[in-house]
């Protein structure tokens, strides 16, 4: 690195107010040189805890559920073969991220900035006759450092088009690209649907009056949860001695490293502790109130922030089932519906195609339920055995491919048929009925035609013996 480079690196350090050897020179960013002039760096909403964990819960969430590529058929909905554009959203959207850190950084930046986009690479592949545009990968783009355009004077191609103007962070090099090379997620606050608004605008002030709070507990712990006191004294002092006097006692009595030892108190002062209890303030009542309106305004349920004051073990799944239906529901539906406009083709689409998130993974139970869910879906013919060992990441089993059903189980329109004569089937069927005193039928009837066979087999006897 030459000097100018060295010198423009430390000018730039200095402007930001990062950490240097300067002999003690405090620069305009720095921290102590704001406070000293009575202003404060603005703080991060990330530094607050709920607010962290609100982030954290719902791009996890999206980023676990994996991307599935189907097709409807005339057989009904099969998966489809993966192609070069489906291996983007399923195996690897570019060459540094997986699918699942993709998609977390993706919902990061849509639910801290409102907004989150995906730049879509593309590549005209030439074949013998014509050729095809194909996404090559993949890329995050900082919603801080986009800016959406409407072209109102057709600047660029097109009267009242939206571009995206991207601003590099490191190179400082802007581009513009057009709807069609970028995926825009947003947030559902919106009044002009085209942008959406954060979390931390919206409730600006509950965010920062939760930080507020959490900066004066670690003020208490720096301070070795000791409260303020007054000293007394008799007589008058002037400015410098006064200062010098609560310096000395703040080095005595402050801190965590000054607990349990003795403070000297100088002849004729005395030392009132003003007892402030947090508790009479009800400091932590209102801060957990403050904790799940945050969490509320995001979607997420108390018990998703270690909030199981109204919860149990036995409404958990409840609970998750809710913030699926009221919160994920309506995200996962967005963004499904913007990666199958902007990433299938209109050929794709005529044909059946399309993506679609197993949100399933959201509800992975126990063994035992799992192998009853498995049991109860073969056994009602609902899935196949291999597709149930699948399931269970086993290999296929031969015969398991058809689908078994119990034999005492009958269609709707054959309801009754065991009670049929055998052959006949419909409304004109008659049920056997069987009486014992109708002539023809039933044992009597035979053994009275026996009984008459007999007597006339001997009658027959004894009109041959006559006759010889």
């Amino acid at each position: 690195m030459n000097p100018f480079q060295r010198l423009a690196g430390r000018f730039v350090n200095w402007w930001r107010g990062a950490p240097q050897d300067t002999g003690g020179m405090r620069t305009l960013n720095s921290k102590s040189f704001l406070e000293s002039i009575g202003l404060r760096q603005k703080r991060k909403p990330t530094s607050e805890v709920t607010y962290f964990t609100c982030l954290k819960m719902l791009s996890e969430t999206l980023a676990k559920m994996p991307i599935k590529y189907y097709q409807k058929t005339d057989k009904g909905i099969v998966e489809a073969e993966q192609t070069e554009t489906s291996k983007l959203l399923t195996k690897r959207p570019n060459p540094f991220m997986t699918p699942t850190v993709f998609w977390n950084t993706v919902e990061m930046n849509r639910n801290h900035y409102g907004n989150a986009y995906v730049y879509m690479r593309k590549k005209f592949i030439r074949k013998r006759y014509g050729g095809e545009l194909r996404v090559i990968d993949l890329w995050v783009m900082q919603s801080n450092c986009v800016q959406i355009v409407v072209d109102d004077a057709g600047i660029f191609a097109g009267t009242g088009r939206l571009w995206y103007v991207y601003t590099d962070p490191t190179s400082g090099r802007q581009y513009v690209f057009s709807t069609d090379e970028v995926m825009h997620f947003k947030t559902s606050f919106s009044f002009d649907g085209i942008t959406g608004l954060p979390v931390q605008q919206i409730l600006k002030d509950t965010v920062g009056g939760a930080s507020a709070s959490q900066e004066f507990m670690n003020k208490m712990y720096e301070t070795g949860l000791t409260a303020k006191a007054t000293l007394e004294y008799t007589g008058s002092l002037d400015e410098k001695v006064q200062e010098g006097l609560r310096k000395a006692f703040e080095e005595f009595g402050n801190g965590a490293r000054n607990i349990g030892r003795v403070l000297p108190v100088p002849m004729g002062m005395k030392i009132t502790p003003l007892d402030i209890k947090l508790t009479d303030s009800q400091f932590f009542e209102l801060k957990k109130y403050t904790a799940l309106q945050i969490a509320a305004a995001f979607g997420v349920k108390p018990n998703q922030i270690n909030d199981y004051s109204k919860s149990s073990y036995a409404n958990s799944e409840l609970q998750q089932l809710s913030f699926y239906v009221d919160t994920e529901l309506f995200i996962i539906k967005q963004y499904e519906e913007e990666i199958n406009y902007k990433m299938t083709t209109e050929e794709e689409q005529d044909a059946g195609f399309y993506y679609k998130y197993n949100e399933k993974v959201l509800f992975r139970t126990d063994s035992k339920t799992q192998m009853e869910y498995l049991k109860n879906g073969v056994g009602g013919s609902i899935i196949k055995p291999n597709e149930a060992r699948r399931r269970l990441d086993m290999p296929d089993a031969e015969g398991g491919d058809e689908l078994l059903a119990n034999g005492s189980i009958v269609p709707l329109t054959m309801a009754g048929a065991a009670y049929q004569k055998s052959g006949q089937t419909g409304e004109d069927t008659e049920p056997e009925q069987q009486e014992e005193n109708e002539p023809g039928t039933g044992q009597q009837d035979t053994e009275e035609e026996g009984e008459q066979d007999d007597t006339g087999e001997g009658q027959d006897g004894e009109e041959q013996e006559g006759e010889e």
